[in-house]
């Protein structure tokens, strides 16, 4: 099974509760990891998640940044994450 999942409305969701954008994106990749949990113990044979489109580089500079450092540390601590788990399909 593939399952796609576009991320929208972060930075709406932390707007709204008075939280800078940037809270809404580290809530998103809270809420990635739960899902990639349950796609992992699941029938899902490919996850694809959609985190940032071409019209988001027009986004302030700043959140662009951070989102880039969101993704970067997220990348690098899950994968690491990922290659340590002795239950890993390889």
């Amino acid at each position: 099974m593939h399952v796609a999942i576009i991320m929208d409305g972060n930075g709406r969701w932390a707007t709204e509760r008075g939280l800078p954008r940037s809270a809404g994106h580290v809530e998103g990749a809270k809420a990635v990891r739960k899902v990639v949990e349950v796609a992992a113990s699941s029938q899902v044979d490919t996850l694809t998640i959609y985190a940032f489109s071409a019209a988001n580089w027009a986004r302030p500079s700043s959140e662009v940044a951070a989102l880039m450092r969101l993704f970067g540390q997220y990348l690098f601590t899950e994968t690491r994450a990922a290659s340590n788990n002795p239950f890993a399909s390889t």
